[in-house]
Parts: structure tokens; sequence; C-alpha cells
């Protein structure tokens, strides 16, 4: 089950040419912030909860398959599994109520969240004001987590390519830096989304993972490399030949390469 909330957006049509000039993003550098957190306590959770906007919902929704790839995997049956996504279009993560959500009746489940994975808006890889409002969010939002029994994971976002008008290749390494920083403050695990997003572009210049129309919203392909990319860094499993594929409407050729730059992503993120 999805909450959304809608506000109206701008259509974009944009030429073949254009669609297929990609920004291809620059490696991450070297002296990139470590997180201090590699993994969560609950091992195999069943009852997590993803709280963000569109960036979540897009391709039917990043919580749908992860939850699928753990049934896939078999690490847990599916009547057990309670994925929930909170979800306001266009929205900063402290548009969120979040005392409603953490009350298990309010969303239907028959027990508190496990996990409760928070993404903040695209505005904070350029906007100036969003750091501090983020960091002071989550520091809440975690604080009420924990106290409803919960651990708080981040869903670091990935960055604008074009023909988005801010697109910029340090964008990743802005993200990153933010994610991280807030994550080890509020002893939060990281999910390094934006980091595989980058490291697929590296790989594979001209492979889409962003909606033509606007640069910032992942297309098919990216909410397929950010689900692995969520059960790779939520279970500590490698999400590399999983036989999920979106019911056979992603190639294999995709899958495998997508599940490769998600296991790699993750394992040299934990690594530092």
């Amino acid at each position: 089950m999805s909450i959304r909330i809608f506000r109206r957006n701008a259509v974009f049509i944009i030429s073949a040419t254009l669609a297929s000039a990609m920004l291809v993003h620059n490696p991450v550098i070297a002296d990139a912030p470590t997180p201090t957190v590699k993994k969560l306590n609950v091992e195999s959770p069943t009852h997590v909860l993803f709280v963000g906007n569109s960036y979540l919902y897009y391709g039917d929704s990043v919580h749908n398959h992860v939850r699928r790839m753990v049934i896939e995997a078999g690490l847990k049956p599916k009547k057990k599994l309670k994925y929930k996504s909170a979800t306001i279009s266009g929205s900063a993560l402290h548009d969120h109520i979040i005392d409603s959500y953490l009350d298990p009746a309010k969303l239907r489940v028959n027990k508190p969240f496990q996990v409760v994975i928070l993404q903040g808006g695209s505005a904070l890889g350029w906007s100036k004001k969003r750091p501090s409002v983020f960091g002071e969010t989550v520091a809440v939002f975690a604080k009420k987590i924990a106290a409803a029994g919960g651990e708080t994971a981040l869903y670091m976002t990935q960055a604008y390519v074009e023909p988005h008008k801010r697109a910029d290749p340090d964008m990743t390494v802005t993200l990153e830096k933010y994610y991280v920083e807030v994550g080890n403050a509020n002893g939060a695990l990281v999910i390094p989304v934006g980091l595989a997003f980058a490291e697929a572009y590296k790989r594979k210049p001209h492979v889409r993972l962003h909606k033509i129309f606007d640069g910032s919203h992942p297309n098919l392909l990216g909410t397929f490399l950010a689900a692995n990319v969520v059960y790779a860094s939520l279970y500590g499993t490698s999400p590399v030949g999983n036989g999920y594929d979106y019911f056979g409407k992603i190639s294999k050729e995709d899958v495998a390469f997508l599940q490769q730059v998600a296991q790699d992503t993750v394992a040299m993120f934990l690594r530092r």
C-alpha cells in the first residue's frame, strides 16, 4: 500500500537526441565520508516502512520490488512480510507526520515497523537551507522511530541528469556527504542508492536510469536498481542471481548488470 498526495507537475517533452545525451556522473571522491553503521541490528526484517516522495513510488514503487526480491530469495515467507510506503509527491522529509505512520493500527499492520527508511527531497543536493532542515528532521524522526521499537535507515537519492536544469556531476558527492554525515550522527544505516546510479552510469554511460522528460525521477531500470541496493543493504545478502525480473519485463542482461552494480556499490560503501 502506498499513501500518495499529488501536486501539479509539469510535463516536459524533449527530442530523442536530447534524451540520449544523459549526463555521466563523476566517480565518488577517494576521501568520501565513512559510514559508521554497517548493518541493521535486526536480521531479516519483516516489517519495513518507506517514507519519502515520488522517487520511491515511480516504477511500481521501490518497496514492492524489494518485497518481491525477499520472497524470491526465500528469506521470508510472503505472509510474514509487511512492507508499507508513505509518500508525498514533491515533498521534503519534514512534510511528513511521522507519528501517525509509527502507529501500527493506522497502516493496518500487526506490529511496529522494525525498520523505517527515510528519503529526503531532491533539493537536498543543491539548496543551502535544506541540509540543516534535513538533519534536524532525521534527528527528531530517529528518536521517535527508536521509541516505537524500530531502526532508522536513510535512502541516499540519485543526482539529477540532463535535461534537468540543475544537472551537475558533483551532486552525487554532495548528497553522499549529507546522507552519511546525518546517518552517522543518528546511528542510521545509509542505503547508497545515489552511488549505485553513479556507478551504473560510469560502467555503461548510455544506460538510462532516469525518466527522459525530467532527468530527476527514476525510470523502471532506475527503480529496479534502487530496490536491489535496498535489498542488499537491509538483508546483507547479494542480489546477484536473484530470479526476480519484474514478471519478465526487465531483460536478463539488464537484471544481471543492475544486480551486480548494486552489490558492488553496497560492498564498496561498507568496506570504507
